[in-house]
């Protein structure tokens, strides 16, 4: 198979849809905590911004700046995140990143949507762009953590 049938299937139809439907692109407009990712590789970036009570995500926002696979990753996130813990999101992040990496399992809901993802394990290059709306929303929990 050619290098260029693999991309083309690498960016399946699915992948693009949720990159064109991510949700909560709006910043927030007075965020308890914000962190910023970039994927050094590839210049991919998201930030994010995240409200948090007794320990559970309430509002999200993010701005996203990353190829289709990242995009999806971070619709998928921001799908789903408000609810969560800092547990919670940080099994989800281990999840995906043990399924790029070591072949793991896909990861458990709320984030089973990451599934699409599976693909991109062959493409290194390709896995910080898709880790970035974890990691940042991730640093920005610890950040609010930190200060609280």
């Amino acid at each position: 198979m050619s290098a260029e049938n693999d991309l083309i299937k690498l960016y399946s139809a699915r992948i693009l849809a949720l990159a064109a439907d991510m949700p909560r692109t709006q910043r927030l407009a007075s965020p308890l905590a914000s962190a910023k990712k970039r994927a050094p590789l590839c210049g991919s970036t998201v930030t994010v911004d995240v409200n948090v009570a007794n320990g559970v995500i309430t509002d999200y926002g993010q701005d996203v700046k990353a190829c289709a696979l990242g995009q999806a990753a971070a619709a998928v996130v921001g799908a789903n995140i408000v609810g969560l813990t800092v547990q919670e999101v940080q099994a989800g992040r281990d999840a995906l990143y043990a399924m790029l990496k070591s072949d793991g399992p896909v990861p458990p809901a709320p984030f089973s949507d990451l599934e699409v993802l599976q693909p991109a394990k062959d493409y290194k290059n390709r896995h910080a762009s898709i880790m970035l709306a974890f990691d940042a929303t991730l640093d920005a929990l610890h950040t609010k953590q930190a200060s609280a």
